[in-house]
């Protein structure tokens, strides 16, 4: 079996049994809930076959929502995220760049990857808790639930991937 298909097999799996038995249990402030598993869908390399993407991104989905109780909202949005990410890659990346390119802090360099995570971490907040609440009566708490999830993923998908760089 291929390695790089193993090791996103494990990470898959450990991202995933974080999220259900300890990250879904964490409700900062009433609101935010940090929800790392959207990484995944940021380290598809350049070149990955958008088909590839998208359904892999709604199995990741649909996974989470077996174990979160959430149905269909985050197999929605990280297929929304699965659809976008090839694009919102290139904005990023080089154009001398390997065809191949892995997208992390090394390869983009801090500001960029930081930049390119946060618009994919931010269209998949905005679209989950917009499909999670189904309407717009209490606007406040889905800005604060969007803003403050936002804040806690951001910053421990950035000490993920600045402990993943170093190794």
């Amino acid at each position: 079996m291929n390695v790089e298909l193993m090791k996103g097999l494990v990470a898959f799996v450990v991202v995933l049994l974080a999220q259900a038995l300890v990250l879904n249990h964490i409700h900062l402030f009433g609101c935010a809930t940090p929800m790392v598993y959207v990484y995944l869908v940021l380290l598809f390399r350049r070149g990955y076959a958008r088909w590839a993407i998208i359904a892999l991104s709604f199995i990741m989905g649909l996974c989470v929502d077996i174990f979160s109780n959430t149905p269909g909202v985050a197999a929605g949005s990280m297929t929304f995220v699965g659809l976008l990410q090839p694009y919102l890659l290139e904005l990023f990346v080089p154009r001398d760049s390997a065809e191949d390119l892995w997208p992390s802090m090394r390869t983009l360099g801090i500001g960029k990857f930081t930049a390119y995570a946060s618009i994919c971490v931010l269209v998949f907040f905005v679209l989950f808790y917009t499909l999670e609440t189904f309407n717009f009566f209490n606007w406040l708490q889905w800005l604060e639930s969007i803003g403050g999830s936002f804040c806690i993923t951001m910053l421990l998908l950035l000490v993920i991937e600045n402990f993943r760089v170093s190794v």
